[in-house]
């Protein structure tokens, strides 16, 4: 019975420690979440005003640009993942995988082929695993990206959408689009080319139902859209790695909230069968004494 509690006493000491790992687990994703809203707060109006700005170009002008320019016959799609370089964040990379295997079905079943680029070590480790073709990755920088980070991932693509031999004719983004706490949804949209009759503001208003004033472009329509496009790209990019990287947060911070609770209640548990073996050993160590007390007076009244 003795080495039944000490069982017990040694599980709720590990799970004691455990449950401390993820409370502070939880605080820190926490207090991560709120500077990830504000990095989306404060990028969402330059998104939005570079989407302003290319749909009235691309609406106001009689300029081809390959990143406008769609390819009747497009044979190579590229699609850029984005996941969490790290785990116990719940379903957060696993959805937004799922996301990305379904879109790429699709794409599949439309004839073409499918380059999957992929940000985050989860996503890598996914495709690696099964021996999937990666066309490009980047990690270590899923839960606190930077501008420069978005700009490394958009040249690679741009230059593989505007390869003269062996690019891609599509790019497509999967992410994951923080909408509260306890809600984050991955969702996919089209890059490239700009379908302006898709392109929307950060409220999901149509940016090409807005009333633009009259433009003249300097020095042409082609150059400022060669200007604004990348950008475009970029920011688009990059408002996606702050929405993820707010979902990665959110989702951590809920997994270990779940973990802690359920700590909490197998503490609870364990206690309650600790206290049972220790009222049994008690039990039975005074059962022991009676016995052996009445073995001695019953020996003494043999005795007389």
């Amino acid at each position: 019975m003795g080495a039944q509690l000490r069982v017990y006493k040694r599980r709720i000491r590990s799970v004691t420690a455990t449950k401390k790992i993820t409370k502070a687990m939880e605080m820190i994703s926490a207090s991560r979440i709120v500077k990830a809203q504000r990095a989306v707060a404060a990028s969402t109006p330059y998104a939005d005003e570079l989407t302003r700005a290319v749909t009235a170009v691309a609406t106001r002008s009689n300029a081809k640009h390959p990143l406008t320019t769609e390819n009747p016959q497009a044979k190579t799609a590229a699609v850029l993942l984005i996941t969490a370089d790290r785990g116990l964040a719940g379903g957060y990379s696993t959805n937004a995988i799922k996301q990305a295997i379904a879109l790429s079905a699709r794409l599949r079943a439309e004839g073409k082929d499918v380059v999957t680029y992929i940000v985050g070590r989860k996503g890598v480790s996914y495709y690696n695993f099964r021996n999937l073709e990666v066309g490009g990755s980047w990690t270590g920088f899923s839960d606190k990206p930077t501008y420069g980070d978005a700009k490394a991932v958009a040249v690679d693509l741009i230059e593989a959408f505007t390869a003269e031999t062996g690019g891609v004719d599509e790019l497509h983004l999967v992410s994951t689009r923080f909408e509260s706490m306890l809600t984050q949804t991955p969702v996919d949209a089209r890059l490239l080319p700009l379908k302006l009759d898709d392109v929307k503001l950060s409220d999901d208003k149509p940016a090409k139902a807005e009333i633009f004033p009259l433009y003249d472009f300097e020095p042409s329509a082609e150059g400022v859209l060669d200007a604004l496009l990348p950008r475009y790209v970029e920011s688009r990019i990059y408002n996606a790695l702050l929405q993820s990287a707010a979902s990665e947060h959110a989702a951590r911070r809920r997994a270990m909230k779940s973990a802690t609770d359920n700590a909490g209640e197998l503490i609870k548990s364990l206690t309650r069968l600790a206290n049972s073996a220790r009222q049994a050993e008690i039990t039975q160590e005074i059962s022991e004494i009676v016995g052996g007390a009445n073995a001695l007076a019953d020996a003494s009244r043999g005795s007389e």
